[in-house]
């Protein structure tokens, strides 16, 4: 059931950029994102159909809904990360696996703030060329580089930890498909520059990745599967130097943000009657699915 639409783990950047464009249209929208359609074009939008008709049989469907609000949820709360990151005195955000973001453009950002995307050699020519017209609200730098090149990858960091004093690096959508091995070694070699000091990365609960697998959109989605699978995903970054700084669960922000999860009130009250008979852990389990986290690095000694 794989999608010739979805080659690799980078086309995914066309679908998540629809999925920030509809949100922007939304009266009540968490973020607004006028230039998402201007980089998804005609190929995000026909993923996100496609995906609708293949696995929720319309394009209304509860379960699309539901991956839209996620990605809604997820991108407000990386943007408040990062504007905290900026109040702290960061200079510099580096963003792996940039995709199609757009926050150096749409974000109220200081001047004399450095944005360096990194991704690979297509993706950034296409940004380029799509947003060639566009003004960047700080100092925006691109860099072609494939992160599994991992000499030109070191250089890199090298050169941007010499550079500035306090970098935020974001992996916003990218772990989840790299290795436990590709992984540690990322965490290492960012540890290893002193000037990066924190890291936001996606979390996923061992049974959301359970669940996901067994899930239509793993079928969907076969040509960009999830790699990461730790035992103890804490204990996993604090062997390698980090711990959790701060983190925030996509159903609880969700909540206060006033924007629940998008189920029909018939599964909601199921959902519900199925809860009387769950214990307090269970519960609180469900509610911890999916999360974004800011990492601190561990000063040694």
């Amino acid at each position: 059931m794989t999608d010739p639409l979805i080659r690799n783990v980078s086309d995914t950047a066309f679908m998540v950029a629809t999925y920030r464009a509809i949100e922007s249209e939304r009266p009540d929208a968490l973020f607004h994102d006028p230039l998402a359609r201007k980089l998804a074009g005609d190929l995000g939008q026909r993923m996100v159909d496609s995906m609708s008709r293949r696995l929720f049989r319309r394009p209304t469907a509860t379960r699309a809904r539901v991956m839209i609000w996620m990605i809604a949820i997820r991108t407000r709360i990386i943007d408040d990360f990062i504007r905290s990151a900026i109040a702290q005195g960061a200079d510099a955000i580096l963003n792996l696996g940039a995709g199609l973001d757009t926050r150096p453009y749409r974000m109220q950002l200081p001047s004399s703030l450095s944005w360096i995307e990194v991704d690979y050699p297509r993706v950034i020519d296409l940004k380029e060329e799509r947003l060639a017209e566009e003004q960047p609200r700080c100092r925006l730098e691109r860099v072609k580089l494939d992160l599994a090149d991992l000499p030109a990858r070191a250089k890199l960091f090298a050169d941007l930890g010499s550079r500035f004093n306090k970098v935020m690096v974001l992996t916003e959508g990218v772990i989840p498909y790299m290795s436990n091995a590709e992984v540690a070694k990322l965490a290492d070699d960012l540890r290893s520059q002193p000037s990066f000091r924190h890291w936001i990365v996606d979390y996923f609960s061992s049974e959301a990745v359970r669940l996901r697998k067994r899930a239509s959109v793993q079928r969907y989605m076969q040509n960009a599967p999830f790699l990461f699978e730790p035992s103890d995903y804490f204990g996993f970054f604090a062997e390698h130097g980090w711990r959790v700084g701060e983190i925030r669960f996509i159903s609880r922000e969700g909540k206060r943000l006033n924007r629940p999860i998008p189920i029909p009130i018939l599964g909601m009250a199921l959902f519900a009657m199925l809860s009387l008979f769950m214990s307090k852990a269970r519960r609180d389990a469900q509610r911890k699915f999916v999360a974004y986290v800011i990492l601190e690095k561990v000063d040694a000694g």
